[in-house]
């Protein structure tokens, strides 16, 4: 019986363990959550503009340009999937992979091959493991995304789509990313970033008569849209990029919290087996006492005989 309360306290003294872990694990992922919100709030005035300066130049002229214009027949598309480098934040990472997943076989039904890029170590294991091929990937800042980042991923994406389909190019991109709607709700979504729909961004932000007459280009409109999409391109990869975090951190202290209760609860019911089996140990002591008392007592009663 002393054995099996041992047990219990060494299960209770690990779980009580752990549960300082997480619970601090989830004090860090909280405070982390307001730096992100704050970032992706800054983020917004920039991206705005750049749109309704991208929106003015496609709409305001003629020009057509490769990341404007839709291809007649597209054969492939690139796929950028952004998942987090670390664990502990509960099906984070699966929800974004089965979104990419899903817009993969959209895409293969359409016809369309795909190329995917990665962002963190949970996605690129995951097609790692599965022998998948990826055509490039970029790890360490899932949790902390900064311009530099969204700048080195938008390059080579940048160059597939300005390339031809015959020489290795894409003639669409799309993002796979955790939006984060509030602390309690993040959903993976998908969205096409290029070719730029004109005319369901200017609709989105309101620019298509608005703005206009506030723009002129110079040198000429293709020089302004070789200048601006990239940019634009970037823009949007960073904000995704700034959610994402945003998303992984109110995740992880959802799950942080969850393990913190559930290792409460489980130090309860431990606790109370530990008690039980303290409590049959007194017990059994108490009896082998009494009986030994009244062994010795009839033996001492047999001696007077």
């Amino acid at each position: 019986m002393g054995a099996q309360l041992r047990v219990y306290k060494r299960r209770i003294q690990a779980v009580t363990a752990t549960k300082k872990i997480t619970k601090a694990m989830e004090m860090i992922a909280a405070s982390r959550i307001v730096k992100a919100q704050r970032k992706v709030t800054a983020s917004m005035p920039y991206a705005t503009e750049l749109t309704r300066a991208v929106t003015a130049v496609a709409t305001g002229s003629n020009t057509k340009h490769p990341l404007t214009t839709e291809a007649d027949a597209p054969v492939r598309a690139a796929v950028l999937l952004l998942t987090s480098d670390r664990g502990l934040a509960g099906g984070y990472s699966s929800n974004a992979i089965k979104a990419a997943e899903r817009l993969r076989e959209r895409l293969a039904a359409e016809g369309k091959e795909v190329d995917t890029y990665i962002v963190g170590r949970k996605g690129v294991a995951y097609y790692g493991f599965r022998e998948r091929k990826v055509v490039e990937s970029w790890t360490g800042f899932t949790d902390s995304p900064e311009y530099a980042d969204a700048k080195k991923i938008a390059a080579p994406l940048i160059e597939s789509i300005q390339k031809d389909t015959a020489e290795g190019g894409v003639d669409e991109l799309h993002i796979v990313f955790t939006e984060f709607v509030s602390m309690m709700t993040q959903n993976a979504v998908d969205g096409r970033m290029l070719p730029l729909s004109i005319d369901q961004v200017a609709e989105e932000n309101g620019t298509k008569d608005e703005i206009l007459p506030l723009f002129d280009f110079e040198p000429s409109a293709e020089d302004v849209l070789d200048a601006l999409l990239p940019r634009y391109v970037e823009s949007r990869i960073y904000n995704a990029l700034l959610q994402a975090a945003a998303s992984e951190h109110a995740a992880r202290r959802r799950a942080m919290k969850s393990a913190t209760d559930n290792a409460g609860d489980l130090i309860k019911s431990l606790s109370r087996l530990a008690n039980a089996a303290r409590q049959a140990e007194i017990t059994q002591e108490i009896s082998e006492i009494v009986g030994g008392a009244g062994a010795l007592a009839d033996a001492s009663a047999g001696s007077d005989k």
